[in-house]
């Protein structure tokens, strides 16, 4: 299995089984928080739960080759980001994130997201990148806003979420673009 080392403390790994119990645990500790913007929170509510995840993660990506990894920093599980399906006859894809508690402000899941940004855009030769954001989560929003992305519009009411339905901001970003701000 490789690692993809964002910093000398933060390094990016292929999610596998045995990341479950980790990835649970990360969850219970930062479920307050995580589920303010993640529809899933409240139904993953053991271990099973999160078993299913990973495999559902690994089954996508041998069959489409959309990715799921984790997010290790000191060695310890930080949070997870994905290509949710690629969309190969359109060459798109979207990135999905979270972190856990007491990992974000530090740049990780930007350092994160311009990673995959790049293996999307030029190692997989795609042609759209696209992030959406609850609009009220300004520390998501600020991740596609930091890399350069371009805001195409709003969504209304795009989400339910345990508060009521959210609108989301999309944020899409071009390979040819990309490319001029390497």
């Amino acid at each position: 299995m490789f690692t993809y080392e964002l910093d000398e403390r933060t390094v990016l790994k292929p999610i596998a089984r045995e990341h479950a119990q980790a990835l649970y645990e990360l969850t219970e500790m930062s479920r307050d928080r995580l589920r303010e913007w993640l529809p899933w929170v409240d139904s993953a509510t053991d271990i099973s739960h999160t078993e299913q995840f990973v495999e559902n993660a690994l089954k996508q990506a041998a069959e489409n080759g959309a990715f799921t990894a984790g997010i290790w920093m000191d060695k310890e599980l930080a949070g997870i980001i994905s290509f949710l399906p690629i969309n190969w006859s359109s060459r798109s894809v979207s990135i999905g994130y979270w972190l856990g508690r007491g990992y974000e402000g530090q740049g990780i899941m930007t350092s994160a997201c311009r990673a995959f940004v790049e293996y999307a855009l030029i190692d997989l030769d795609l042609h759209r990148v696209e992030i959406r954001c609850a609009t009220g989560n300004r520390r998501s929003r600020g991740i596609p806003e930091r890399l350069g992305f371009v805001l195409e519009g709003i969504i209304r009411e795009a989400e339910k979420l345990p508060a009521g339905y959210v609108n989301h901001a999309v944020y899409g970003m071009l390979q040819k673009e990309w490319k001029q701000l390497r």
